[in-house]
């Protein structure tokens, strides 16, 4: 195999490319699976995965003495991560939020298997080197996620991963993913919760600086925030209902 990554990386020779691709297409597909079960299309997350591996082996120099699978695995990796990150928000959210998120999950994802139960977010702000605050705004930020994403429940053991997820679950939420519905929607809410959306969304500031903005306690902009987003998700599986 290193002989074959050497003539490829000197002659460019399609067919040592593909023979390349295919010898390692396993570990691209494994990848894939790692974000699979948080609901993400197979095909578009397995297509992502063959893009990282095509990135990795054109990128490969088989001289520097590193281990093409080593290599792989964070080229495939990151494009995972920036097909998650840019192609699967249904609202427009930090690109700060949206990198703590990823890492937040796969630290729940990790956390859940050894501990064999839903991690506290102590735990996870510990795994993740974040705050406590911070793992927080990441797990709310799923409320803006599509069906396509990684909210999925946490293992096996509903209970326990119920326990950390903000507001009730509503698959059908996800499918109104166009703007102008999207922003009908909104139209729906008091003005305070429309001011709230606005903010969070639109002007991406944290609960904290909405707070400071609007004069109310950071507890009540959560609940404020998650109230709307439950309403949100209720009228939008209405119109599904009513379609």
């Amino acid at each position: 195999m290193d002989e074959l990554f050497r003539h490829y990386a000197a002659t460019r020779d399609p067919e040592a490319r593909e023979q390349l691709v295919c010898a390692h297409t396993g570990l691209a597909a494994s990848l894939a699976a790692r974000f699979g079960s948080r609901q993400d299309g197979q095909d578009d997350l397995h297509q992502a995965a063959l893009l990282g591996l095509l990135h990795a082996i054109d990128r490969f120099d088989p001289n520097r003495g590193v281990q093409f699978t080593t290599f792989a695995w964070a080229t495939i990796n990151g494009e995972l991560k920036r097909h998650l990150r840019d192609r699967t928000w249904a609202l427009r959210v930090p690109r700060r939020v949206q990198e703590l998120y990823l890492t937040t999950a796969e630290a729940l994802d990790a956390l859940t298997g050894s501990l064999g139960r839903a991690p506290t977010v102590a735990e996870v702000a510990e795994r993740t080197g974040s705050s406590e605050e911070e793992v927080i705004e990441a797990l709310e930020a799923r409320s803006a996620y599509r069906p396509v994403s990684l909210d999925a429940p946490l293992g096996d053991d509903d209970a326990g991963g119920g326990g950390m997820q903000l507001g009730g679950e509503d698959p059908r939420y996800g499918k109104v993913d166009q703007q102008s519905v999207l922003a009908e929607l909104v139209g729906r809410l008091p003005s305070r919760e429309r001011e709230i959306i606005h903010l969070r969304f639109n002007e991406e500031l944290t609960q904290a600086e909405i707070a400071r903005r609007v004069g109310v306690s950071q507890m009540h902009v959560s609940r404020l925030l998650s109230g709307s987003l439950q309403k949100l998700r209720g009228w939008a599986g209405a119109g599904e209902s009513a379609a």
